[in-house]
C-alpha cells in the first residue's frame, strides 16, 4: 500500500508540472501575434480573429499559479492543500469551458463567413491595392490563383498566376475556363491578361485556388487555441483525481487489523496500534 502511494504521489507531481508546462504554453500563445501573420489580413477585419485570446490570458496566468500550489500540495503531501488545490483546479476547468464554448461555434461558421468575404472582394482586379499585393506574395508563395479560382481576377489576371506546364505540347488542349487533366495548370487565352503584359495567345495559370489556403491560415489560430484548452482540460482532470486520492486517502485505505483468539476460540479482529 506504501508503494503504490509513492507511485500515487510521484505520478501526481508529474501531472501537475505537465498542468504548469501547459498555462505557460496558453500564456505563450495568448500574447503571440498570431492573428497578425494571416496572409491578407486586410480581408478578415469583420471576422473575429481573436477568439480565444482572452481566454488564454487570463487563464494562463491561473494555470500557472494554480498548478505551482498543486506541485507543493503533491511535493509536502499535504492533505489539505491537496484538497484545496483540486477544488480550485475543477472550478478553473469549469469556468475555461463555460468561457471556451464559443469557440467551437466559431470554428464551426468560419467556412461560411470567409466566403461570404470572398464574395465581397471579388471581382479582384478592382480590389484594394493592399489586397492585390498581398494576394500576389500568396500566389507567388504557394501557386494558387485567385480565391475560388483565376476568374476572380476578371480579365486582369496577374503574372503570378502564371503557371509553368511540364509539358505543354503534350497537355491536352483546354478550353479558356477548363483545367487540364490531371494538372496543376489550366489554359486561358491571352484576352485575359492585362493590355501592358506581353504573353502569347495561350497561357497556363495556377488551377488551384488560394481560397482554401486561406482558410487553413485564417482557421490555424482557432484550432490551435482549441487544441491547447483540450489539453488542459485532459491534465485538469488526471490531476484532480490522483490529488484527491491522495487528500481522501484515510477514507478509502483499509486500516491494518489483527486478530486474537480469546479462551473461548472466539476471533476477534481490532485495529493493529500504530507504531507513532
Amino acid at each position: 500500500m506504501a508503494r503504490c502511494r509513492s507511485y500515487l504521489r510521484g505520478l501526481a507531481i508529474c501531472v501537475t508540472v505537465l498542468l504548469l508546462v501547459s498555462g505557460v504554453v496558453m500564456i505563450g500563445v495568448g500574447f503571440s501575434p498570431i492573428d497578425g501573420n494571416t496572409p491578407v489580413a486586410q480581408l478578415f477585419d469583420q471576422l473575429s480573429t481573436s477568439d480565444g485570446l482572452l481566454v488564454l490570458q487570463v487563464f494562463g496566468p491561473i494555470t500557472v499559479i494554480l498548478s505551482v500550489l498543486g506541485i507543493c500540495a503533491a511535493s509536502l503531501d499535504t492533505k489539505p492543500l491537496l484538497l484545496v488545490f483540486s477544488a480550485l483546479i475543477f472550478v478553473e476547468f469549469v469556468a475555461l469551458m463555460v468561457v471556451a464554448s464559443p469557440l467551437v461555434q466559431v470554428q464551426a461558421q468560419m467556412d461560411g463567413a470567409v466566403d461570404e468575404v470572398f464574395q465581397n472582394v471579388t471581382p479582384l482586379h478592382r480590389a484594394d491595392s493592399y489586397i492585390q499585393n498581398e494576394l500576389n506574395k500568396l500566389q507567388t508563395s504557394d501557386f494558387c490563383c485567385g480565391l475560388r479560382s483565376f476568374e476572380d481576377w476578371g480579365n486582369q489576371i496577374p503574372v503570378t498566376c502564371l503557371c509553368r506546364s511540364p509539358d505543354p505540347d503534350l497537355q491536352p488542349s483546354a478550353r479558356p475556363g477548363n483545367s487540364s487533366s490531371e494538372g496543376p495548370c489550366v489554359m486561358v487565352t491571352a484576352d485575359l491578361y492585362p493590355p501592358t503584359q506581353k504573353v502569347t495567345d495561350k497561357q497556363w495559370v495556377h488551377s488551384e485556388p488560394c481560397g482554401p489556403i486561406l482558410k487553413s491560415y485564417l482557421s490555424f489560430p482557432i484550432k490551435l487555441r482549441i487544441g491547447i484548452i483540450s489539453a488542459f482540460a485532459t491534465i485538469a482532470m488526471a490531476a484532480i483525481a490522483l490529488c484527491l486520492t491522495l487528500g481522501l486517502e484515510e477514507y478509502w485505505k483499509t486500516p491494518p487489523v489483527e486478530t486474537t483468539v480469546d479462551d473461548f476460540n472466539r476471533v476477534k479482529y481490532q485495529p493493529k496500534p500504530s507504531l507513532t
